[in-house]
């Protein structure tokens, strides 16, 4: 999922998000705008992730949407 797309269904994600990683906050959404850079930033903070690992998180969770 390229990040337009993702922006643009940022409402509908939002509820997905938060199942997959459930320390996410209301306020962490809000923070993330749709951004998935930013998602990765802030699964970096959440769970300890490397940049690495949370880029691969956050694709990887992009791919399985797309299916």
């Amino acid at each position: 999922m390229n990040k337009d797309i993702f922006l643009g269904k940022w409402k509908q994600l939002k509820g997905d998000l938060k199942k997959k990683w459930g320390d996410l906050t209301d306020d962490d959404l809000d923070r993330i705008e749709g951004d998935s850079d930013k998602l990765a930033g802030i699964l970096q903070e959440r769970y300890g992730y490397s940049k690495d690992r949370a880029n691969e998180e956050v694709d990887r969770w992009f791919s399985d949407r797309e299916r």
